[in-house]
């Protein structure tokens, strides 16, 4: 048999994208499995076009500045405002008007293993990417909100390419000459946002992980540092950290235990 007529060099080509006349040419082989074969590849065709046109809808809200010729538009997220113990880490993301990044969404939203995937896509892909880490004693000082604001204008005013416009995650900044946008839900409703989100959610969560082998019994790997009662348990058993954030009940009302670990770092990734 000719090898361009075996299913397996379809099957092979359908992977790769077949062009026009070949389609065309395979809809009219009379055997089942090629007709199997080409069901799959438009079933999976449709799903990436309604993929395209949900991440074209994602990016309206940069759309809207990039009309006004504002060509780089950053978003900016956080991850770690509620535990009682690990860093603060915010990122700033400017991604190009066209992207493929399916399943890009709010870091909740996404599973483990996907936000992973799509950590390395976004890096891949983005215009520029910067993260700010501050540790428990930046967040004792300063207090969680301000020091999620104080994350945000740093890891906006630092990016290797400048920003025209931002876009945050519910925190109002007032910038010199950088338009700033605050959105609620903004990782649900900005693709740049939902990228800073989920390389924010991603360093964090690698972080909790290295701290879990330093302070295995305190169980960081798994709820990364949220009160859950195994995590509770281990405070009162064994103390807390200094990765504990002190001015966070219930470690507030149990005193002064300590020096919290001082974390202020800026890392450019592209």
């Amino acid at each position: 048999m000719d090898e361009k007529k075996k299913v397996s060099y379809i099957k092979e080509r359908l992977a790769q994208g077949p062009t026009a006349a070949e389609l065309a040419l395979w809809s009219e082989d009379p055997r089942m499995g090629v007709q199997h074969l080409l069901a799959s590849y438009e079933k999976k065709q449709i799903k990436k076009r309604k993929e395209q046109q949900r991440l074209q809808q994602l990016q309206s809200m940069e759309q809207q500045y990039w009309d006004r010729e504002l060509e780089y538009v950053a978003g900016c997220d956080e991850a770690g405002r509620g535990p009682l113990a690990g860093p603060l880490v915010t990122a700033a993301v400017i991604l190009p008007h066209t992207i493929w990044l399916p399943g890009l969404n709010d870091s909740k939203k996404v599973s483990a293993k996907r936000r992973e995937e799509l950590y390395g896509e976004i890096l891949d892909q983005a215009v520029a990417v910067t993260v700010s880490i501050l540790g428990p004693r930046e967040i004792d000082t300063l207090n969680i909100y301000q020091a999620a604001k104080q994350a945000m204008t740093l890891c906006l005013t630092h990016m290797k390419v400048r920003p025209l416009a931002a876009i945050t995650d519910a925190m109002p900044l007032n910038l010199p000459d950088l338009p700033v946008q605050d959105v609620v839900r903004g990782d649900s409703r900005s693709a740049a946002v939902a990228a800073a989100s989920i390389i924010a959610k991603v360093t964090r969560d690698r972080i909790m992980e290295q701290l879990d082998l330093e302070y295995p019994q305190y169980g960081f790997a798994t709820h990364k540092g949220y009160g859950t009662a195994k995590h509770m348990h281990a405070v009162l058993d064994c103390g807390p950290t200094p990765w504990h954030r002190r001015s966070y009940e219930p470690l507030k009302s149990m005193g002064d235990t300590g020096e919290a670990i001082s974390e202020n770092r800026l890392l450019q990734l592209k």
